[in-house]
């Protein structure tokens, strides 16, 4: 199976593949052709989520994403793009990147998403319990800290020295 080639009219990927690219990868596989309105970089993606390009190819690494290749150049959709907002999202509730590459590749599997929403209901219920836990080991390092202060502020006082 031959690369995928896109083609992306009036767009700078059209003018860096070159006709000639074009050309060879349709002779090679004509099947490899997608026409395509809504592509970016992995700067332009970087750029419009607000996370790094090392960031997006760690992502892409660990296989949560996968996007196309436009010779050297790497060639992201919307669909990449719903998924590392997804996968950001997922991040910065404090999921694991296992645990969302699994929510996200049963996406595909089940048409109906049940197996997703069961999965992701799951997933809360357990990140909501953790985060409970710690609201708790919070809460009494906090009480502890006020006590150990109104202590030191006593002993202060008690020694006459301003606080």
């Amino acid at each position: 199976m031959g690369k995928k080639v896109v083609i992306v009219w009036g767009s700078w990927l059209t003018y860096r593949l070159g006709v000639l690219a074009i050309t060879e990868a349709i002779a090679a596989d004509p099947t490899s052709i997608r026409v395509a309105d809504d592509l970016y970089s992995v700067t332009e993606l970087g750029r419009d989520l607000g996370v790094s390009a090392r960031t997006i190819r760690l992502y892409e690494a660990k296989g949560l994403i996968s996007p196309c290749r436009a010779g050297n150049n790497r060639v992201y959709t919307n669909r990449d793009r719903s998924r590392m907002i997804l996968i950001l999202r997922g991040k910065r509730l404090g999921f694991t990147l296992r645990e969302i590459k699994e929510y996200l590749d049963l996406y595909a599997v089940d048409p109906t998403h049940a197996k997703q929403l069961r999965l992701l209901l799951k997933s809360v219920a357990s990140r909501i319990q953790r985060l409970e836990e710690q609201r708790i080991a919070l809460d009494q390092t906090l009480d502890e800290l006020r006590e150990v202060e109104a202590q030191a502020q006593a002993a202060l006082a008690n020694l006459g020295v301003p606080v």
